[in-house]
This record gives C-alpha cells, structure tokens and sequence, in this order.
C-alpha cells in the first residue's frame, strides 16, 4: 500500500489500542441477562419476530434466558439463523426487531434482543457443544461458491438434511465480510472463525480456498459435476470517484477493513493525521472510527445527502461521533487535490435536491487531507460471472433470483449481497441461503419422486 509520509504507525501507546479495540458491547453476565429478560412481555404474535429477517422465535428464547436454560436459547436461535452468534454483535437490532419492540413504543427502551441473543449464543459456543448434525447421506451432491454468510448458511441446512456439500471460497479464509469486513471492535476474540468452525463441524461440508468464480472455476464445470450450485459471491467490486490516475493517500475502506481485521497487531497499521471519507453507509461508519481508534487526528465523513438518507443507523452515526468523527451532509467530492502525485486536500461540492434529484449547487469548499478512503459502495463483479461459462440474467447490476432464490440458469440459486433486492445485511444473507437450500432439498425430492415413478 503506497502512502504519504504523513502516514504512520505506533501514533498511540499500546494500552490505547488495547482500550480502543476492545469490545465495543461488553456481554451480558448471568444476571444481567435475567434481569433483562425478565422485562420481556412474551408477546402473542411478536412483532420482533416479524421484524427479523431469519424469524427467529425471540419471546422463546428470551423466555428461556429468563428460565436459566441459555444454551436451550441458543439452540432456538440458531435453529433459525446459523450465525445468531455474529448477528448478535452486527445486526442493526436497533432498526429491526428493537425498533417495533412493544417496551419501545410504549417506554422507548426496549428489550436488548441483541445482548441477550449474543449471551445465549455466547454461552452455547463455551462449552463447544454441536447441536446439529448431518443427516444420512442422499446421495446428491451441492456446490456452493463463496464462503460467506449466504454460502455457509445454505451449505449448513443441506448438510442437516443429509446432502453433501463443496464450498469454494476465493481467500484464505472463511466467513466473507464477517471475517474481512467488520469493525475489529464489534467482534473481537477471533470470534468470526470461531462461528465458522461451528458451522463447519455439522459435517458433510468440505471447503477449497483459493477458488474464484470466473478465475479458473467454471460454472459450467460446476453444473455438470454436481446435482445443484449455489452462489454467494458478495460483491467484490468497488465503486469509484471517477478520477484516472492513482493517487497516493487515495484506497477503498474495504480494503483497509480487510487489512485491520487480519493485522496481529493494529499499532503496526499506518494511518493519516488528516483523512476524508466519502460514504454514507456502514463501511464509511466503520473505516471513519477505526482510522480515529488508530490514532488519527481528524477525520471527516462527506456525505452527499443527508443524515436521514444514510444507510449507516442513526446509531452508527452517533457511534462515529463519539469517537470524534466529524459528519458532513449534503456535499459530494469534485476534485481531489495531489502534489507529486500523493493526496493533500480534496475540494468538495455542495448539493441539494431539485425536483427530486440530487444536483450541485456550484459552490464548494477545499479540505486538507493525507488519506482518503472510498466508501461509496460495492459492486458485483460481472465480468467474473461472465467469464464463468453460463448466462445469468440480472436485474439492476445484481443476479437476479426469484422467491425461492432461484436464477435464470437451470439447477443453480443464489443469494447474499450478489442478488437483486438484498440488503446487504448479514441476516439477510443467512436467510437467503437457508431459503435456497430448502428450495434445493425440495428440488431434489421431486426428482426422487420422479425418478421412482
């Protein structure tokens, strides 16, 4: 990673980086988890269920908590999303099942599903106890591409119902933005392989790494060795600024994300005293307070709307405060501004809404910078699909699916992030690979059935 000399590492002393990526939300202990589930009213048809998109039965398992059986909660949570554990820690809860909490309307407090969802995950995971298993063997054969959290939630229901499972993941590791994407303080203690692990040790799963779609794997090939293909490719594109040359200073948070989550030692990654990012999701949230956990001096998020427009919580952004990020609305970058080919300053463009559409105002303002970090979104990366062999439909840029999660090639689902209308949320993700492969199960069945009349 090229990089001005006004980066560097060590900015700070080894007890502030110990504090500053510690973990964000401390776990319940035994009490506070009672205590706190005890204020949970056991609605008769909950509306957090309905919020949750894995439908995870939230009074039962609270009402076990309550009970004093945790590990019996996590069985019903992760009976319904196999990664309960990190979507505990990273789900927004706060716009989900939180937010139409009935102790919310009425109190503006609601039960800490998340915190008590991560105390009974938590506690399962302790005593490395599996609950599931691979049911006998069918005798069909699944590959599924991307080892994330659609893969792996798709490769752990067909493993339960008895189905052998190939993953082929791209990197060296498994877990997909839940290993490389998240904030190093929202899930500390290795705790995204620690979940994988679990995952994998239902049996019947076996994954190869270094195996990209499109980059020597053939969908193709995958269509004629195995009786079904699941995709969940993510999005591994980066949108750009639109400006050509390389500049010094200028990087994709994702990438940096990536590389802070696999650093041993965060005290060793550079960082800038003055960074800009442009973004109004949560890798800006995220890439912003990490770079100021990292001992930047200032840092500023540009976004080009405003603050109700943003995809990053109200939460998020109020996270990203504390930490001493500044929030910038309504302007969006012109220009950046270099000196021997590295970044000093980026000059930014005011914005309004004009019949409905951004526009901008003509007047702008300049901004000294050393780093700056794109976060303007992700893309999926088409060409690799392209060069894969078959033809797949899209719909606006994304794979396109159908209720079930199937695509427009013959024996072969999708979902997570790569898919139209996705949310690019973990939960969601999980959920759709648990809907794939039940479609895939009862794909399967029907051939059975077939075949034996």
């Amino acid at each position: 990673m090229a990089k001005s000399p006004e980066m560097a590492a060590g900015r700070l002393k080894p007890e502030e980086y110990e504090r500053n990526f510690s973990d964000i939300a401390p776990p319940f202990d035994q009490n506070d988890a009672r205590v706190a589930a005890e204020r949970c009213l056991f609605c008769y048809d909950a509306p957090c269920v309905k919020a949750c998109p894995t439908s995870i039965d939230i009074p039962l398992f609270i009402r076990e908590i309550a009970a004093g059986n945790p590990q019996g909660a996590a069985k019903t949570i992760l009976t319904a999303n196999i990664m309960g554990g990190m979507c505990a820690r990273v789900c927004p809860t706060e716009t989900l099942c939180e937010e139409v909490c009935v102790r919310e309307i009425a109190e503006g407090k609601p039960i800490e599903i998340g915190r008590l969802q991560r105390y009974a995950t938590d506690a399962l995971f302790a005593t490395a106890k599996q609950i599931f298993s691979q049911a006998a063997p069918s005798g069909r054969r699944v590959a599924v591409v991307g080892a994330g959290p659609a893969g792996l939630a798709c490769a752990h229901k067909l493993a339960t119902l008895g189905h052998d499972i190939t993953v082929f993941e791209a990197r060296k590791k498994a877990g997909g933005l839940n290993e490389y994407g998240i904030a190093a303080y929202k899930t500390v203690n290795d705790f995204a392989q620690r979940e994988v692990n679990y995952i994998l040790g239902v049996g019947g799963i076996r994954v190869e790494y270094g195996k990209r779609l499109g980059k020597g794997l053939k969908l193709k090939n995958l269509r004629e060795n195995f009786d079904a293909v699941f995709l969940g490719i993510g999005l591994g594109g980066v949108n750009d600024l639109g400006n050509k040359a390389d500049v010094i200073g200028v990087m994709n948070a994702v990438d940096y994300i990536a590389r802070l989550r696999q650093s041993k030692d965060v005290s060793k990654l550079p960082v800038g005293r003055r960074i800009v990012v442009i973004g109004g999701g949560m890798t800006a949230i995220d890439v912003a307070s990490q770079s100021k956990r990292l001992g930047a001096e200032d840092v500023t998020i540009v976004y080009r709307r405003g603050p109700e427009q943003m995809t990053a919580s109200d939460y998020e952004q109020e996270l990203a405060q504390t930490d001493g990020v500044l929030l910038r609305y309504w302007m969006q970058p012109k220009k950046l501004i270099t000196k021997a080919g590295r970044l000093i300053g980026v000059e930014l463009e005011y914005t309004k809404e004009k019949n409905g559409k951004l526009v901008g105002t003509g007047e702008s303002v300049k901004l000294a910078c050393d780093q700056l970090f794109k976060a303007i979104g992700q893309r999926l990366e088409a060409e690799d699909i392209a060069s894969a062999g078959e033809y797949i439909e899209f719909e606006k840029g994304r794979i396109k699916v159908d209720d079930e999660r199937r695509t427009s090639v013959a024996n072969v689902w999708a979902g997570g992030d790569c898919v139209a209308g996705g949310k690019d949320l973990t939960v969601v993700a999980v959920e759709d690979g648990k809907i794939a492969a039940l479609s895939i199960d009862r794909h399967f069945k029907t051939l059975t059935s077939a075949n034996a009349a």
